[in-house]
Parts: C-alpha cells; structure tokens; sequence
C-alpha cells in the first residue's frame, strides 16, 4: 500500500518538475524572442547612432583639417619668412665670406694679368730690339767675316806676323804694368861672330838681370788647316804646323843670347802671340813643350807671358819698396836729429822765460819796495800827477819743464 503511494507521489512530483521545466522553458523562449527583437532594435539604433556619429566626426574631422590647414599654412609662411630672413643673413655673411676669399684672388689675377700685358708689352718691344740686334749681328758678321779673310791674307805675309808679334808683346807689357817702371826694351840688338842679332824683347828684373824674348809665329800651317774642309787635311796640316815650331825652336836654342847678354839667365823665351797656336801644336806633338825645356827654350803664349811679366813688375814694386824704406830710414833719422835740435832750443827759451820772470818778480819787489815808496812822499808834499803809476803783480809761474825721456837729455843741456 505504502509503496503504490509513493510511486504515485514520485510521479506526480516527477510530471510536476516536467510541466514546471516545459512552463519555464516556454518563458524563456518567450523572452529571448523578446530580447532578440530588443537586441535587433538597439542593434539597428546603434548602427544608426554609428553612421551619425561617422557623418559628425566627419564633418568634425573636415573642419579640424580646414583649421589645421590654415593654421599649418600661418604656422609654415610664418617660419618661412624666419627661414627666409635667415636664410638671407646667412647668404650675406657667406657672400662677404666669399667675396673676402675671391677678392685676395681676383686682384692677383689682375696683377697677373697686368703683368701678362707688360712682359707681353716688353716680348713684342725686345722682340723687335732683338730682330734689330740680329740684322745688326749679321751685318757685322759680314763684316768680320770680310775682316777675318783681309787678316788672314795679311797673317800670311812674314813681315806682318813680325809686326803683330812685336804690337803684342807691347801691349803685354802695358797690361803687366812694365812700360811704367821702364823695365824692358824692344828691338835691342847684339853683335856676334855670326853676324847681328836682335831679340823682341829684352826684360830687366830687379837685381839687374835681363830676360830675352823672341817673337815666333809660324802660322801658314795652321791657317791652312783652319780653313781645311775635312779632317785628313786639317791633320796634316796642323803635322806641319807642329814640325815648323818645333824648327823654330831649335833655331832660336842655336842662337844662344844667354851667351850674348852676361846677365841673362840660361833660358831664352820663345813668345808666340796666341794660346791656340801652341795648343795645336801640343795636341799633334805632346814631346815639344819638354824637348823645347831640354834646349833652354821656354815655350810662352800671351797667358803664360803676361803671368812672368807681372811677377817681374812685383819684383820691381818690392824694390821699389824697399828703396822707399831706405828713405823713410834715412828721413826718420833725419827727423829724429832735427827734432832734437829744436828741442834743444825749446828748453832753452823755457829757461829764459824762468829766468825773465824771476828777473821780472825782483823788478816789481824792487819797485814796491824802494821806488814806490820815495814817490810817495810827493803826494804828502802835494805834488800830483794827472797819471798815476799802475798797479804791477809778480808773476808766480813757471815755465813747464819737458818730461819726455827724450827730452831729458836737451833739458840739461840748456840748463847747463
């Protein structure tokens, strides 16, 4: 019995939680239909509420852009015109910087180019000198060509070639200061057994010994070689012109003037007016100038001969000299005497003087003391004169006596 009750209650309850799920589940769905249809509507409320707020904001945002924009523009003109204007200070300060840095080079530039325009001036006026130079230079080298061809014409007569020898040693020895001192002779001539003989040139040195010169210039050779077109020829001619020196040499050693003149040394000099005739020579025979020594002859050119005539005319100065320090000696001994004869008169007069002031001093002390005094008495016997007698003072000076150690000796003399 009990357990059909409680069956029956266990179903009822259970039918009663059924009906009260299904009625609970019937409000639920009841209300999310409510809501859904809320939710759409609020959905639709905020999807409009969306688009206007997108129109305000739009709106909104074009606005804010306008006054953006314009202030942005106010904003860039004004920073502009504060770039612009620094812009500008900066321009002028780097055009200043610019101009002192270009104007240092522009006005080099205008030196340059105005000393371009001078040196360009001068090129054209030396240029013009120039073109008349050389006209001029090739009209005297016409000329001196034309002279150079009389003078080797002349050159090739004997007599010539004597004479321009003899001129030559003349004025050697005008440049060696020799025609001054009057130390040598031209033309002199010695008589021998062998007949008469004649130097060039007779040099005296100091100590009274004499130098001979003879003038030598065998010049046909080597004429000829110089005007040779090919170097066979100009060689055996200058052979030639070496073989005639060396002749020449020989002739002269044979003549032997350091026989003929006693006080000449043992060597005669062979002068030949030009330093170029020896080269040649020299050149084809190196032996000359050695085997020249070996006869006693001293080979001279021009250079080497005007050397030997200046240290002849040195020897002369220093004897000149010497001669000069004989008559200075001579002099100061003279001097020297003379000086201690007037010193002699001197201190005679100085002793005079002494003894005329002490005879002075005694004069005036005798006036005073004697003469004076009785001539006073005609004044206190009223007897005057229109001039008084003057006012005398002794002298309390003396003459000063010589301290010189030279002196001495004169001051003693006169005192004595």
């Amino acid at each position: 019995m009990d357990s059909g009750l409680i069956l029956i209650f266990l179903f009822g309850a259970g039918s009663g939680l059924v009906l009260g799920w299904l009625f609970a589940a019937l409000r639920s769905q009841k209300r999310l239909a409510e809501l859904s249809t809320t939710l759409e509507l609020e959905r639709r409320q905020s999807a409009e509420r969306v688009a206007e707020v997108e129109k305000t904001i739009a709106a909104l945002s074009g606005e804010a852009l306008r006054q953006n924009s314009q202030t942005f523009l106010q904003l860039a003109e004004a920073t502009l015109k504060q770039f612009h204007v620094q812009a500008k200070g900066d321009l002028e300060q780097k055009e200043k910087a610019v101009e002192n840095l270009v104007k240092p080079i522009r006005e080099a530039l205008e030196k340059t180019e105005q000393q371009v325009r001078t040196m360009e001036k001068e090129r054209k006026e030396a240029y013009g000198s120039l073109s008349k130079h050389l006209e001029t230079l090739a009209q005297t080298q016409q000329l001196l060509h034309g002279e150079t061809s009389k003078l080797v014409t002349a050159l090739r007569r004997p007599e010539v070639r004597g004479q321009w020898g003899e001129l030559t040693l003349k004025r050697l020895a005008e440049l060696a200061g020799m025609v001054e001192h009057c130390d040598f002779y031209q033309q002199q001539s010695v008589d021998t057994e062998e007949g008469r003989q004649r130097p060039d040139m007779v040099v005296r040195m100091p100590d009274g010994r004499e130098i001979v010169v003879d003038v030598k210039t065998p010049l046909d050779a080597y004429l000829n070689a110089v005007e040779a077109t090919d170097d066979a020829t100009r060689t055996r001619y200058l052979e030639h012109h070496a073989r005639k020196l060396r002749e020449r040499v020989r002739e002269l050693a044979g003549k032997a003037y350091w026989n003929q003149f006693e006080r000449a040394p043992d060597f005669v000099v062979l002068f030949i007016p030009g330093d170029q005739f020896l080269a040649a020579a020299l050149d084809i025979d190196r032996s000359l100038l050695e085997d020249a020594l070996k006869q006693q002859v001293v080979l001279a050119t021009p250079t080497s001969f005007v050397a030997l005539l200046r240290a002849v005319a040195y020897g002369w100065r220093q004897e000149q000299l010497a001669e000069n320090a004989d008559r200075i000696r001579e002099l100061g001994e003279d001097l020297y005497q003379r000086l201690a004869t007037f010193t002699e008169h001197l201190a005679r007069v100085g002793k005079n003087l002494g003894e005329a002031v002490a005879a002075y001093n005694k004069a005036v002390g005798s006036l005073e003391s004697r003469v004076l005094v009785s001539a006073r008495r005609f004044s206190e016997l009223r007897i005057s004169s229109a001039k008084e007698p003057p006012q005398l003072v002794s002298v309390d000076r003396s003459t000063r006596r010589l301290q010189a150690p030279e002196m001495a000796d004169s001051d003693e003399r006169a005192e004595n």
